[in-house]
C-alpha cells in the first residue's frame, strides 16, 4: 500500500513538472509573439485593403493578446507532446518509444498545413462570397475582433481534421481501430466531412467541392496508412507467433 502511495506521489509530480514546463513555454511564446505582434498583425490583414474598427481603446489590447494568444498555443503544440511523451514515456516499451516520438512533428506539420489550407484558401473565399452580398447595398464595417475571430473560427477547425491521418495511424498502431472499421464508417464520416464543408464555405458549388474533395482525400489518405499500418503489426505478430524457444543441449 505505501509503495502504491510513493508511486502515485511520483506520477502526480512528474505531471506537475510536465505541465509547468508547458505553461512556462507558452508564457515565453506569448510574451515573445506579443513584441511582434504588430507585425503578425500587419501581415494578417496585408489583403484585406481596409481599416479595422476597434470598439474602445482596451479592445485593441485584447485583439493584440488574441494574436499573440493564437501564435503563443501554435508553437507551444510541439512542447506539450513532447512534455506529454516524456510522462509516459516510463510505461512504454523501447519500441513504442520510437513510434510515439516521431508521431510529435507530425502532427505538428498537419496542424500548421490545416491552418494554411483555411487561411490562404478556404478563408478568402468565404471573406470574398460575404462582401459580395453587401456590394451595393450595405456599407461593410470590420471591428478587428470579429474580424479575427472569423478567421480563427474558420482556421483551427481545418487545423483539427488535418490531424485525422496521423491519429488514424496511432490508433491502428495501438489497437484500437483497423482498416475494416474505418472502411464501414466511411459513409457517416464523407457525411460528417459535408456538413463540415457546408459550414465553413460560402452556399455554392464550386467553393463546397474546393474543401470537399481535400477532405475526402484526406480520409482516404488515413484509411490507406492505417492499412499500411495494420499490415506491418499484422506480420510482426505472425514472426513474433512463429519463433520457438530453441531448447538447451546437453
Amino acid at each position: 500500500m505505501k509503495n502504491q502511495e510513493l508511486t502515485l506521489v511520483y506520477h502526480l509530480g512528474e505531471l506537475r513538472k510536465r505541465l509547468i514546463i508547458t505553461i512556462l513555454t507558452f508564457i515565453v511564446f506569448l510574451f515573445g509573439s506579443f513584441i511582434f505582434v504588430q507585425d503578425i498583425y500587419e501581415w494578417l490583414i496585408r489583403d484585406l485593403h481596409r481599416e479595422l474598427a476597434v470598439l474602445g481603446p482596451t479592445e485593441i489590447l485584447s485583439i493584440y493578446f488574441m494574436i499573440s494568444g493564437v501564435s503563443a498555443v501554435a508553437l507551444t503544440i510541439p512542447i506539450a507532446a513532447y512534455q506529454t511523451w516524456l510522462f509516459v514515456k516510463p510505461g512504454l516499451t523501447k519500441k513504442e518509444r520510437k513510434i510515439t516520438l516521431a508521431y510529435i512533428p507530425g502532427f505538428f506539420t498537419l496542424f500548421l498545413t490545416g491552418l494554411s489550407f483555411g487561411y490562404f484558401v478556404v478563408y478568402p473565399m468565404v471573406l470574398n462570397f460575404l462582401l459580395s452580398l453587401s456590394k451595393g447595398q450595405f456599407e461593410t464595417l470590420f471591428t478587428a475582433e470579429k474580424y479575427f475571430k472569423f478567421i480563427i473560427n474558420l482556421t483551427l477547425p481545418l487545423g483539427l481534421v488535418f490531424e485525422i491521418p496521423l491519429i488514424a495511424m496511432f490508433l491502428t498502431s495501438i489497437g484500437v481501430i483497423n482498416p475494416k472499421f474505418l472502411s464501414k464508417a466511411r459513409r457517416i464520416s464523407y457525411f460528417l466531412l459535408t456538413i463540415l464543408s457546408a459550414v465553413i464555405t460560402p452556399p455554392d458549388f464550386m467553393s463546397q467541392i474546393l474543401v470537399l474533395v481535400p477532405l475526402f482525400v484526406l480520409y482516404e489518405f488515413s484509411v490507406t496508412l492505417s492499412k499500411i499500418v495494420y499490415r506491418k503489426k499484422s506480420k510482426e505478430q505472425q514472426v513474433n507467433n512463429n519463433i520457438i524457444p530453441m531448447k538447451k543441449t546437453s
